[in-house]
Formats: C-alpha cells, sequence, structure tokens
C-alpha cells in the first residue's frame, strides 16, 4: 500500500514501502518514494481508478485536486473529461513521468503537477472535486490530518471521493501492523465534518481484480465513499 497509487492494480503487485534501509540509514519519504519509482519505467497500470471513472464522469467538470497522484493516470483521464486538474506528489520521479504521460495525451496544459508532502504542505485554493486513491503509505502520513484539509479543499456543491484499501492483499504473508486501513465509517467519523454542511452520497466496500507479484489474478476488496459538500 501506499500514498500514490492512482490506478487500480500496480503492474508487479502491491508496492509496500518502508521508510529506511536496510542498513539502518533513514530516509525520507519522499527520497523512498522517489526510489520506489525507479525500480522500474512504470509501477501502476496506467488506466484510471475504476471508481473515479464510475463515481465522476457524469460530474459537470471544474477544478480537481488529485492527491497522491503517481504516474498521473487519474489525472490525465479528469483532463480529458474537460476538468482543469491539480495533482500532487511526494514523489518528483513520479511527477516527472505523469507530466510526459500528460504531454503524451495532448492534455498538458489542463494538469499542474505540484509537488507535497502532504502532511507538511498542501495546496492552495478550492476545487469542486477533491480525489484521494489509496492514499495509504508505510512512512510517515498523517492520513486523517490529510483527509480532514482535503475536505476543508472542496467548495460548496463539490465533492469528495476517498477511495482506500479494506484490507491486505491474499499474497501479503506478513501484514504491517503499524498500517491501519480504515473502513468508510471510520474515515467518516475520522473526518469531523461540521453537522448539515455534508451530504454523503456512497460508502460501501468494493471487490476488484488484481494481479499477484508473479502475474496471478486475485480479488481485491477496497472501499469507497463519496461526500457532497452542501454549503
Amino acid at each position: 500500500m501506499n500514498e500514490h497509487p492512482t490506478t487500480d492494480d500496480p503492474t508487479t503487485g502491491d508496492a509496500t514501502a518502508e521508510g529506511a534501509e536496510t542498513d539502518g540509514t533513514a530516509r525520507t519519504d519522499a527520497e523512498m518514494w522517489d526510489d520506489r519509482y525507479r525500480e522500474s519505467d512504470r509501477i501502476w497500470s496506467g488506466n484510471p481508478n475504476t471508481m473515479l471513472v464510475r463515481e465522476v464522469e457524469d460530474m459537470q467538470p471544474g477544478r480537481a485536486l488529485d492527491l497522491g497522484c503517481g504516474e498521473g493516470a487519474d489525472a490525465v483521464w479528469l483532463a480529458r473529461q474537460g476538468w482543469r486538474v491539480t495533482a500532487t506528489d511526494i514523489s518528483r520521479v513520479a511527477l516527472d513521468r505523469a507530466a510526459g504521460h500528460a504531454v503524451e495525451a495532448g492534455v498538458a496544459d489542463r494538469i499542474d503537477w505540484q509537488w507535497h508532502d502532504l502532511g507538511a504542505t498542501f495546496p492552495e485554493g478550492v476545487y469542486d472535486l477533491v480525489s484521494a486513491a489509496f492514499l495509504h503509505s508505510m512512512g510517515d502520513l498523517p492520513r486523517e490530518r490529510i483527509l480532514r484539509k482535503a475536505a476543508s479543499a472542496v467548495t460548496p456543491g463539490g465533492v469528495l471521493l476517498i477511495v482506500g484499501h479494506a484490507g491486505f492483499p491474499a499474497w501479503e504473508k506478513d501484514p504491517h501492523p503499524g498500517l491501519v486501513l480504515p473502513t468508510t465509517d471510520e474515515v467518516l467519523a475520522s473526518l469531523e465534518l461540521p453537522e448539515g454542511e455534508w451530504e454523503v452520497l456512497l460508502g460501501e466496500e468494493y471487490e476488484r481484480i488484481q494481479n499477484d507479484p508473479e502475474g496471478n489474478p486475485t480479488t481485491r476488496t477496497d472501499n469507497v465513499l463519496k461526500l457532497r459538500r452542501t454549503r
């Protein structure tokens, strides 16, 4: 699991990153993710998240914020639908790769790629859509605080879409005790939303197919929370 996948599944299985080298030398989260992305030319499948497509394709395009954009599949898809996108990631390697994909897709002028360590800095402005897909990390990621900032960045009438893992993959033999995978109810509670200002449009678990590290298809359970800011 990690902070940055924008797609349904990686090309080589789930990416679990550690915060230190095997020799004990500490790395920053940015260095950790840069190293992860340098492992291959493509980490994720290159397809947009299916929940993003399903829940956003009928929305009127406006301004969108993609938190943890990775290699840019979600941001590129949104731009192709007519959205103006601000896309952020902690990995400059991923951002450079994503920017190249946007050029290839002919939508480079519709996406503003921004480097952020979301625990320390957050994009300015308000948005009609804020998307946080699989915002998980074994690094120092204050996820609940980041998602509260995400909610505050939604303009009245806008949507907050949060997609997360509901459990570890079947091939993971040693789940990471420090990594919490909350339910949609737990995510909703952690947002601490003002009463009467938000409407829950969707909160559910769903199954999808994800390849294991050997390329064999397995079933994975994730969850999605979709909220509209009413005022």
